[in-house]
């Protein structure tokens, strides 16, 4: 089923496609004379071509890094017993945002000036721009995205390397260090994601006012971090590097995150777009009118149905969530809606007229996931698969362990 709809919903893309091609046969007068034949975008060249397909790769597999990374931080505030068995590679994971996505990022840099229509615009001639001159220009953008990943780093090598500390001596010293930079991490989490989501996307179409877009791709992105978690976790499990400490409740209590995001992005995306419409304020109604053109009103009903619906009525049950096969479909089924809500929210800009998926989409999602997988694999080999002396690592394996005295049980 999840094939034959993605193989429709491209179908019906590549039909648009040729419709359009024949159609501006027709109009190509008219359009000229108003001075838009493509997109806000432009004419899509090769170079735009591969840097919006890359764009909308890269800004997937950082979600799996940002989610990663929002998880860490979450056990120690919480003191989560549960999430130690995934801890360690999601740590490795996170970690991957420095200096791995950093250097990935270079051809978005690099490619910019073709990727982002304001870098091209003189702001005295555009009163959104010209209000907006602090947030974008190219210095801003250049510091405020090197500034990101320095953050990002601090934050996700600063909790592995006290966690891999605590292993070789399980000091609690180390629960602090941890529990310390979660404290602190959270709000330049926050603030640092929301200024990646703005920069790299939203500045797209930089009329756009929306004061929950950071919070749209923050909800998608631990969305599809916890179903990813919860194969991976699967995967471990069987391969044996997790056998001890993957237990039932484990997968069960995995689920519940991925059911839980699936709620909480609906909430979020509907709310956006609610208050836009009621509002029906011009520079933030013109983002979704152009995304109700051609195939992208599908793509946005997938967001609707299977972003939210079909994972929400799946997840009921509770023993859904248990059921191996059914939740490793439902990965797979995870990826392509995240997939397919970037190329919603990044496509139209040079697309207008519908979805459009090429050779330089499948080869930039697919190197940048090469890359991601190898780095992550030799992490992960070099370490010890979970945290070995946490201090709540019995009872994440169900163990019960007898106080030392009396006194220290209560």
């Amino acid at each position: 089923m999840i094939a034959l709809f993605a193989i429709a919903l491209l179908g019906n893309g590549a039909l648009a496609a040729e419709h359009a091609k024949t159609e501006a046969k027709t109009v190509q007068t008219a359009d000229a004379h108003h001075g838009h034949t493509h997109g806000p975008a432009g004419h899509p060249t090769t170079a735009k071509q591969f840097g919006y397909a890359y764009l909308t790769a890269y800004m997937f597999c950082l979600s799996l890094c940002l989610g990663a990374l929002f998880i860490v931080i979450l056990n120690h505030l919480f003191d989560a017993q549960w999430m130690i068995p995934i801890r360690r590679f999601l740590e490795h994971i996170a970690c991957l945002l420095f200096p791995t996505m950093f250097i990935l990022w270079i051809p978005i840099g690099y490619l910019a000036v073709d990727i982002y229509p304001w870098m091209s615009i003189d702001p005295d001639y555009d009163h959104a721009l010209h209000a907006k001159a602090i947030l974008f220009n190219k210095p801003a953008f250049y510091g405020v995205s090197c500034l990101l990943f320095l953050v990002w780093g601090f934050i996700a090598h600063g909790l592995r390397s006290a966690s891999l500390a605590q292993d070789k001596d399980g000091a609690a010293s180390h629960t602090r260090t941890m529990r310390r930079y979660a404290a602190g991490g959270i709000f330049l989490f926050a603030f640092s994601l929301t200024g990646a989501a703005i920069y790299w996307m939203k500045s797209l179409q930089h009329q756009f006012f929306s004061t929950m877009y950071g919070v749209v791709y923050f909800a998608g992105s631990v969305w599809v971090t916890a179903i990813t978690t919860y194969w991976l976790l699967l995967y471990f499990k069987n391969r044996g590097d997790l056998k001890d400490v993957a237990r039932e409740v484990t997968f069960h209590d995995c689920g519940k995150l991925f059911f839980a995001f699936t709620v909480f992005y609906a909430y979020i995306h509907f709310s956006q777009y609610f208050l836009i419409w009621n509002a029906a304020v011009p520079e933030e109604t013109f983002w979704y009118v152009l995304r109700e053109n051609g195939t992208w009103k599908w793509v946005g009903q997938l967001t609707i149905f299977g972003h939210f619906w079909f994972p929400f009525i799946f997840l009921l049950p509770i023993h859904r969530k248990l059921n191996f096969q059914a939740m490793s479909m439902m990965t797979g089924w995870a990826w392509l809606c995240h997939y397919m809500d970037l190329q919603f929210n990044i496509g139209p800009v040079l697309y207008p007229d519908g979805l459009s998926v090429g050779i330089y989409d499948v080869l930039s999602l697919g190197g940048i996931l090469a890359v991601l997988i190898f780095m992550f694999s030799r992490a992960f080999n070099a370490h010890p698969p979970y945290p070995q002396r946490d201090p709540r690592i019995a009872e994440a394996m169900g163990v019960y362990v007898e106080p030392a005295s009396s006194k220290a049980a209560h």
